[in-house]
């Protein structure tokens, strides 16, 4: 069970018992539950519409984990895209809905539909950014159209130009991208 020893001065015997002491299991607070796609929604910016339904979301970010691959053709955060967009990138735009302060990134809608750029929200800047395959999220990521993932950009594209977009007009209509 222990262990003997002597001691130098008088040759006593003591035994040395060693324990093992179990420290209780905490919980990882850095591991938090994954939330469902409708509890994410409750957490998003009062402009972040149009908002991707779930399975656009799902397909948005497979595209954008495709794009991620081919070096050039995925750009990722506020100061890239909204360079990208001035110097005439086209492609399709995917905002996330829970920036804050929105401020910050609230001009950026009305740059895409001036270049004619389709663009909608998702729930969480987190999952961008996972979708990238970094842990860090992103507000907004450009897709650039390329001949690997051709099929899946074409579908998102018409998807999103079908989308209708937020007007603040007198009769309260609201049209679908592709006819700005």
């Amino acid at each position: 069970m222990g262990k003997k020893s002597k001691n130098k001065e008088g040759g006593l015997e003591l035994e040395v018992k060693k324990i093992k002491l179990e420290e209780p299991e905490t919980p990882d607070i850095t591991e938090q539950p994954e939330l469902s796609y409708e509890d994410k929604l409750q957490y998003v910016n009062v402009i972040a519409k149009p908002m991707a339904t779930k399975s656009q979301a799902k397909k948005i970010y497979k595209l954008i984990k495709k794009a991620s691959k081919e070096k050039g053709y995925l750009r990722a955060g506020l100061r890239d895209v909204q360079k990208r967009i001035r110097l005439g990138e086209t492609g399709i735009v995917v905002f996330a809905g829970d920036v804050s302060p929105i401020e910050i990134m609230c001009h950026m809608p009305a740059v895409c539909e001036a270049k004619y750029i389709p663009y909608c929200y998702t729930p969480c800047h987190k999952d961008l950014g996972a979708a990238m395959g970094v842990k860090r999220g992103s507000i907004m990521v450009l897709i650039k159209p390329h001949p690997s993932y051709k099929d899946a950009f074409d579908e998102m594209f018409q998807e999103m130009k079908a989308m209708p977009i937020p007007v603040d007009r007198q009769d309260g209509l609201q049209l679908p991208q592709d006819k700005l």
